[in-house]
């Protein structure tokens, strides 16, 4: 069987492939599409020189030629939204409606033009200027490739050649070198051809976007530290991360990787009380939308002992034990999965709705629910808050709200956390001592919402402290923020205005928002 070509230096072509592989429908376990190629170091030896020779070039471009890309992608992305939504679906099993066309697809297209939009505003910049001192700053371009590589449960969203991490990095002009997940080659594939056509119309450089569909991970390490990367973007499991990281730090190359997160929720006695039904439909809804296969599930659920605690367990746990096994993105999850269960079962925690296992065609896992006491948690912390990822969560049942702060303090980082509170007020006082505990554990702090789903907002902040990512200070959602991952602080020191960037200029291009002497103005000097 002939593999698809790449999108090498420019253009689609064959490479060098050390070997291939066909996507997998996870609903049946069949092999389906074409053959696509692994890379071997040829390959990746000529993307990292085709993107470094026209990184300069790149940097130079105007703003108005990188958002004319931007808009010209989302364009093309809508024309071809059928096309796109059914290769999705048959290598992930994801619906195709509404999910994939009516809501990812959506979210894809929107933060494409929202980056857009920061380029011609220059917001993502952030210019500041000191007269006094006779200095001013902004972010730059990295004058270097950023190295993004794709997830597998986002097809379109966080795809290597199409989500948040590429759009940030094309908005900083920086060449793109993608890196796609083998869960979706052939998505991948059209979103490049889109992607690649697009720039050659906006008057980009060829090289400016390219895709190598997966190679051997003894490769991505040694590629994770080529001193030629600029920065590197990753969305995947905590051991791919933290190994990619080493390989990186060593070379000082920055990289923003979003690793593992179980998302804390506490329930609140006063809430059980008012909706603790429909509290524990929406906690079974929440931990199965998309399979569990969210970086977002609530992963552990806190529920006080009692009464109430009690009706909500049971009544979650009835909805866990009548769920049919839901299909999971590939073998490698399931397996992960159920090696992720019988570690929590190891450390304690026991099984009380599911039947923890697989069963079915394909990839598949039923719906688990597992529980453990307040003592038993932050005896073992560490162990019974590794990720599971996929449709199983743990309860933790907690006496009162000293042991509920406690449970707090015993977190690592993580993407969200969430509290659950009574209306009425007679919460109040325990939700304010435990979202104390909880607010530097957690990226985004929610009341009242499961954490499920991510506001594509430049106020989101979807990022978190360690384990969640390698670093709390960043988002990989949100323009103009997330476009900071992919850029450099430049600082001017007595340069003569007309070497200066236009957005740091005497003229305001534009009316662009200035931080001009402590005062953010859109006027001239």
């Amino acid at each position: 069987m002939t593999t698809q070509p790449i999108l090498l230096a420019g253009e689609w072509q064959p490479g060098t492939p050390a070997g291939e592989f066909r996507a997998v429908n996870p609903a049946t376990g069949e092999a389906i599409g074409p053959a696509f190629p692994r890379s071997g170091m040829d390959d990746i030896e000529r993307a990292v020189l085709a993107a470094s020779g026209i990184a300069d070039e790149l940097a130079a471009t105007s703003p108005d030629v990188i958002a004319d890309f931007l808009d010209r992608y989302a364009a093309g992305i809508e024309a071809a939204k059928d096309a796109l939504a059914e290769a999705a679906h048959a290598e992930t099993a994801l619906p195709k409606t509404p999910r994939l066309a009516d809501v990812e697809l959506p979210r894809t297209t929107g933060q494409l033009r929202q980056a857009a939009d920061a380029v011609r505003g220059y917001a993502w910049t952030h210019p500041v200027i000191d007269t006094k001192a006779g200095l001013r700053a902004h972010f730059a371009p990295l004058h270097k490739p950023v190295l993004v590589f794709g997830p597998n449960n986002f097809p379109f969203a966080f795809n290597a050649v199409a989500g948040s991490d590429f759009a940030s990095a094309i908005a900083a002009r920086n060449p793109v070198i993608a890196k796609a997940h083998p869960s979706h080659p052939r998505t991948s594939q059209l979103l490049a051809q889109l992607a690649h056509s697009a720039a050659l119309d906006a008057g980009l450089p060829a090289a400016t976007v390219q895709l190598l569909y997966d190679f051997d991970s003894a490769l991505g390490l040694k590629l994770a530290g080529d001193a030629r990367i600029g920065a590197i973007g990753f969305t995947g499991s905590r051991s791919g991360g933290l190994a990619l990281k080493a390989a990186a730090d060593a070379a000082g190359i920055p990289i923003h990787a979003e690793m593992s997160s179980v998302n804390p929720v506490f329930v609140l006695p006063g809430a059980l009380r008012e909706r603790g039904d429909a509290l524990a439909q929406d906690y079974f809804a929440s931990s199965t939308m998309g399979s569990g296969q969210f970086c977002t599930n609530p992963g552990i659920v806190m529920a006080p002992v009692g009464a109430d605690g009690d009706a909500f367990v049971t009544n979650a746990a009835a909805k866990f034990d009548a769920a049919q096994p839901l299909v999971l993105f590939s073998q490698g999850v399931q397996q992960h999965l159920a090696n992720g269960v019988n570690a929590l079962r190891a450390a304690g925690a026991n099984v009380v709705a599911g039947k923890a296992d697989a069963a079915g065609p394909g990839s598949r896992y039923a719906p688990t629910l597992l529980s453990v006491d307040a003592k038993q948690f932050i005896a073992n912390a560490q162990a019974l808050q590794e990720e599971c990822f996929g449709p199983v969560s743990l309860l933790v049942r907690y006496a009162d709200a000293d042991e509920a702060v406690a449970i707090a303090r015993a977190f690592g980082g993580n993407l969200t956390g969430a509290l659950f509170t009574a209306t009425g007020g007679s919460d109040d006082a325990d939700a304010a001592r435990i979202a104390t505990a909880l607010r530097p554990r957690v990226g985004r702090l929610i009341e009242n919402k499961w954490p499920t789903g991510v506001a594509v907002s430049a106020a989101m902040q979807h990022g978190g402290p360690y384990p969640s990512t390698s670093h709390p200070g960043f988002t990989s959602v949100g323009m103009p923020a997330s476009i900071h991952r992919y850029a450099m602080l430049q600082s001017y020191d007595n340069v003569r205005d007309d070497r200066l960037p236009p957005e740091l200029r005497n003229a305001n291009p534009g009316g662009v928002q200035r931080l001009i002497d402590g005062e953010w103005t859109a006027r001239d000097l």
